[in-house]
């Protein structure tokens, strides 16, 4: 389809309920992390618009799944049973979130008011549930 990249998109869930990274994240505590196959990411947390624009184009008129893209996956995966390419991809998902955080935050040092560097305690994986998955092929 025109304008969508083969990758995966990842519906994540805050489970560190007294982080609200910079309150910048629209859908927290739930993330969306549009990421290429390689690990390079399409389009982070917060620009969640156009990652719900792409799950809606993708979706639009269907209501089953689809054998054709499914199947392949199912033996991609051995039956979900050989998941390291896509926890790897979900690693690095999580990383894109935590690394858009540290850039905030080190603006943040040089605007007026202060800084909110080390005001929240996001640590990683740990502080994210995996949600849903949808991967584009």
């Amino acid at each position: 389809m025109r304008g969508i990249e083969q990758g995966v998109i990842y519906v994540l869930k805050n489970i560190n309920h007294t982080v609200n990274i910079d309150n910048t994240n629209q859908l927290h505590p739930f993330y969306l992390v549009y990421i290429k196959q390689s690990g390079e990411v399409i389009s982070t947390h917060l620009n969640v618009k156009h990652t719900l624009d792409i799950i809606r184009t993708i979706a639009k008129g269907r209501s089953e799944p689809i054998p054709e893209l499914f199947v392949p996956f199912n033996q991609e995966t051995d039956g979900g049973r050989n998941m390291s390419t896509y926890s790897a991809l979900l690693n690095r998902a999580i990383e894109s979130i935590l690394t858009v955080h540290q850039d905030g935050d080190i603006d943040s040092l040089f605007r007026p008011g202060g800084t909110l560097a080390l005001m929240s305690n996001i640590e990683g994986l740990e502080d994210f549930e995996l949600i849903s998955f949808f991967v584009i092929k």
